[in-house]
């Protein structure tokens, strides 16, 4: 990925992955607090500090393995804690928040691009500021756009399952969910089967590419 050594891509990576998960969580938490919710902030959770936010397997050694493989790359933190009682209108707040993760990660894909135009603006006279930002921002956009686009697959327990779940009417709603335990699982298989990425391949490129024009990159 972008001529980088291993040790190289983990450099520029970190930042913008670890951002990436926990605004996508905090995202959540803090929807589900303007709509009735205080479950998230009680438990801390409403913090851009990584330490609430990291899965030592999801966040960490996943991300790792994958980049080293050279493949496709993903991850995940704790998810945030919502109490569905807790909402003023649970079905379609449920739906608010599921959708606000996403939301963060595609504003975040653009912050990223902005980064990424500061850094090749700067130009070779500040090259040890400018690489840097350059990198991190094209990384920063990528795995935004990866992590919006895989959360809105209609998957539980993943964000677009949790809309799907919400809109669809009660007897529906409740049968879907009872696929919640298996969409791990068929992640697993996506993932291990190579289909995972042609399934996001798509759309993210699209996305990718769309940002870059934007911001002419």
């Amino acid at each position: 990925m972008l001529g980088l050594s291993i040790p190289q891509m983990i450099a520029v990576s970190i930042l913008p992955l670890l951002f990436a998960i926990v605004i996508h969580e905090v995202a959540h938490g803090w929807v589900a607090k303007q709509l009735g919710d205080p479950t998230a902030k009680m438990l801390g959770r409403l913090t851009l500090n990584p330490i609430k936010h990291i899965d030592p397997i999801g966040t960490l050694v996943v991300p790792l393995i994958l980049l080293v493989m050279g493949g496709f790359i993903f991850g995940w933190a704790k998810p945030v804690p919502v109490t569905w009682a807790n909402l003023k209108n649970p079905k379609r707040d449920m739906a608010l928040v599921a959708v606000a993760g996403p939301a963060a990660n595609l504003l975040m894909a653009l912050f990223w691009a902005l980064v990424a135009k500061i850094g090749l603006t700067l130009g070779a006279d500040v090259a040890w500021l400018a690489t840097p930002l350059a990198l991190m921002g094209i990384v920063g956009v990528t795995f935004n756009l990866i992590l919006m686009v895989l959360n809105l697959l209609p998957i539980l327990p993943l964000d677009g399952g949790r809309i799907v779940e919400s809109l669809l009417p009660g007897p529906l709603s409740y049968q879907f969910s009872k696929l919640e335990p298996y969409g791990f699982i068929l992640l697993l298989v996506l993932l291990v089967s190579g289909l995972l990425g042609n399934v996001l391949g798509v759309p993210v490129q699209f996305l990718e590419q769309t940002i870059f024009k934007l911001f002419g990159l």
